[in-house]
């Protein structure tokens, strides 16, 4: 998803209210980026707090080494490196992932085997169909046990874009919410989903709904299931004590433009570039009763922070023994402080 894609940083369809409104009711980040203008490594960004180059997902001028997983690819993230999930466990948090891991297909590389305690998703995104002998298709798991595959047991129309695979993802975070707050657990829930990566899909309900095609009406299907998520918080009477942080992981693709591509706003190019519009990304933080209702940083913020700042609300230390890039944004999102990185 793209910085332009939200009718919070401009969008002029503004078909995002939910999105819209957790930006008035928190704080919005104009300059926050990601790590990498590629999947793999800025999620591996994201969960080490440390720069792909250092983390072992980077990309050079030439061949790239674990840039991108796809299924013949042997690599994945590290045993060396301490993820995010790994960290929190000291603290008693339950930890979850929802949707795209893309950190590595083989066994060594699980969700389960780096910190989280449950999943439900895919190794990859949802590329197919294949022809399921020479190449099969993408796998989905429940925990450590596959359940299926895209295209056949979780269905997606090429044609027609539809796949209700954004809903079982949200009700997959309703239903472990729930839980952990029945059994007054602490949990952090990555919901990683990838309705707006081409090739884009939507539900039946919200196919046509959209001013921006297809990829329009995966952005309000996405922007619907996060103020669902939004709303159970504040109905299980969790959401004062709940931080949320919403972003993305690159740049809108211009590569599936123009029926299935993103806007990254005013910003040139997009995903797979180091042009704004592929680094910079929106960002949203959701905290009520903490974050002051409508502020807006200019904050350099980056993917990396949020390793560092959920290890600082869980009152936990980085770790000391490795280089960690991230910085702790809670001077920024708490105090409208600036921080020199």
């Amino acid at each position: 998803m793209g910085w332009g894609d939200l009718g919070a940083f401009g969008e002029p369809s503004k078909e995002t209210p939910n999105l819209d409104q957790m930006a008035s009711e928190g704080m919005l980040f104009l300059d926050f980026y990601t790590a990498n203008p590629l999947c793999s490594p800025s999620r591996a960004a994201l969960l080490t707090g440390r720069l792909p180059v250092r983390n072992g997902f980077y990309t050079t001028n030439a061949h790239a080494r674990n840039a991108y997983t796809p299924q013949d690819i042997v690599g994945g993230i590290p045993d060396s490196e301490l993820l995010l999930p790994e960290l929190l466990k000291k603290a008693g948090y339950i930890n979850k992932i929802i949707g795209k891991w893309h950190l590595g297909h083989r066994p060594q590389f699980h969700p389960l085997k780096h910190g989280f305690d449950e999943w439900f998703g895919s190794p990859n995104c949802h590329f197919g169909p294949f022809d399921n002998r020479a190449l099969p298709n993408i796998p989905v798991y429940r925990d450590w046990e596959m359940i299926g595959r895209y295209y056949e047991d979780f269905k997606i129309d090429l044609k027609t874009g539809e796949a209700n695979l954004t809903q079982i993802y949200l009700q997959e975070a309703l239903d472990f919410i729930s839980k952990q707050q029945a059994s007054q657990q602490p949990f952090f829930l990555y919901w990683a989903i990838d309705a707006t990566h081409a090739p884009v899909y939507a539900s039946k309900h919200f196919l046509g709904t959209s001013q921006r095609g297809l990829y329009g009406d995966a952005v309000r299907e996405i922007d619907d299931s996060v103020g669902k998520i939004l709303k159970h918080l504040q109905k299980l009477g969790i959401s004062e004590n709940t931080f949320v942080f919403f972003t993305s992981d690159n740049g809108a693709a211009l590569i599936s433009a123009p029926k299935q591509g993103g806007s990254n706003g005013r910003f040139l190019c997009g995903k797979q570039t180091t042009f704004e519009g592929g680094m910079r990304e929106p960002a949203i933080a959701w905290w009520p009763g903490h974050i002051p209702a409508g502020g807006v940083s200019h904050q350099l913020g980056n993917v990396m922070d949020l390793f560092t700042t959920s290890l600082s609300l869980a009152g936990l230390q980085p770790p000391s023994d490795r280089q960690i890039d991230g910085i702790d944004l809670l001077p920024a999102i708490l105090q409208g402080k600036l921080i020199d990185r």
